[in-house]
């Protein structure tokens, strides 16, 4: 273990539980929580833990190579940190800090279009390795803007949202009044004061904001005008004409997240998607669609040999990324359990995640028997046995 690993959180869940108790109740129930009642936040988890591996022991000795080679850059390990809305919400700084982690250890951060950092202050603390995640807006100019302004940083992946023609309903949030800032109800205050460390950390790092679409937003929006213009700028779905549009105008390294259907990622596929990454939002969209393991499997079996597939949503652990790779997975992304890691020990908690999370892996393939991961769908029991 580095010097930076914390043995006294020697697991998500420890992290998720020091969290729990250092974050407002607020904002850590949006992240989380999932939509309506849990249920497809809870079928990523048991679906995906139902997955079992076979070792294989009289084996010779090895060393596991995490390293995994990605749209052409190599990566430490076959694992980044999924995007993330409000982070900052969560913890202050915490997408810098995630950022700076990432590009440290030398795996992919993923900024979301409503991250409480820019495109520009992480692009500078990547030196311009980093992933940009694209909340379709409505006017192509808004789009034109924010693609431009990743291209002209670096990025090296742009990443498109599919998944959200409609925001998703959830109770909690709902309740908790949540919004961007936070609004001040005498609960809210309440819980911020039996905070003092999310609290000082926010006064330091001054309110949250949607920090890269400020520069397109009227001056002195007020909560209800704020969630109006939210609404208005991010709401349709993502067609194949939009996604076509895209696809002409970013030179780069195009995915598509949270493709769960055959078609769709033919249509991905015919329209020269580099990869997809398959999703349901970490159980935070659609309460009745399926876990993300089940289609992950078949489409890797089916498209694997002509596009990345990739995964995220219900991963939480270095056993669940060794399950997901063994299904097909070509790469994973986790999002919760970095922000736990973050919620937990502040500045400290990404690299402090990354080590986790590697260790854990590497347990599994030595345990195993896995000399790479890209070797992990041998060790998979009755392979296809959790489609359903």
């Amino acid at each position: 273990m580095l010097q930076s690993f914390n043995t006294s959180f020697p697991s998500i869940e420890d992290l998720r539980a020091r969290a729990k108790k250092r974050v407002p109740r607020f904002a850590f129930e949006y992240l989380d929580g999932g939509c309506n009642e849990d249920v497809n936040l809870h079928r990523n988890r048991s679906d995906l833990q139902s997955v079992e591996l076979r070792p294989r022991y009289l084996v010779d000795e090895f060393s596991p190579q995490m390293e995994t080679v990605l749209f052409g850059q190599t990566y430490s390990a076959p694992f980044g940190i999924a995007p993330i809305g409000l982070q900052g919400l969560v913890w202050p700084g915490a997408a810098q800090i995630l950022a700076k982690a990432a590009h440290a250890s030398g795996i992919p951060f993923v900024l979301s279009t409503v991250s409480t950092s820019s495109i520009e202050d992480i692009a500078e603390s990547t030196e311009g390795r980093y992933w940009f995640q694209l909340y379709h807006p409505t006017r192509i100019e808004l789009r034109d803007a924010l693609l431009d302004r990743a291209a002209e940083t670096g990025c090296e992946v742009l990443v498109v949202l599919s998944d959200v023609p409609s925001f998703g309903f959830r109770p909690r949030d709902i309740r908790n009044g949540l919004s961007m800032p936070p609004r001040m109800s005498i609960r809210n205050m309440a819980q911020i004061l039996g905070r003092p460390q999310w609290a000082l950390q926010t006064l330091r790092e001054g309110p949250p904001s949607f920090a890269s679409l400020e520069p397109y937003m009227p001056p002195g929006l007020d909560l209800t005008q704020l969630g109006k213009f939210m609404n208005e700028t991010f709401s349709g779905r993502l067609t194949r004409e939009r996604l076509a549009s895209i696809r002409d105008r970013w030179k780069g390294r195009l995915v598509v997240k949270g493709i769960a259907h055959e078609e769709d990622a033919q249509l991905a596929v015919d329209l020269g998607v580099d990869g997809i990454i398959v999703s349901n939002h970490g159980g935070r969209q659609l309460d009745a669609g399926q876990s993300s393991i089940v289609p992950m499997t078949q489409l890797a079996s089916r498209f694997g040999s002509q596009i990345e597939v990739m995964v995220d949503s219900g991963i939480r652990s270095g056993p669940d990324i060794a399950r997901a790779m063994a299904s097909g997975a070509k790469f994973t992304f986790l999002g919760r359990s970095f922000m736990y890691g973050v919620g937990a020990l502040g500045e400290k908690g990404g690299t402090h995640t990354v080590e986790l999370l590697k260790a854990q892996l590497g347990q599994v393939m030595e345990q195993v028997g896995c000399r790479r991961t890209s070797d992990f769908p041998e060790h998979l029991v009755v392979p296809g046995s959790i489609s359903k």
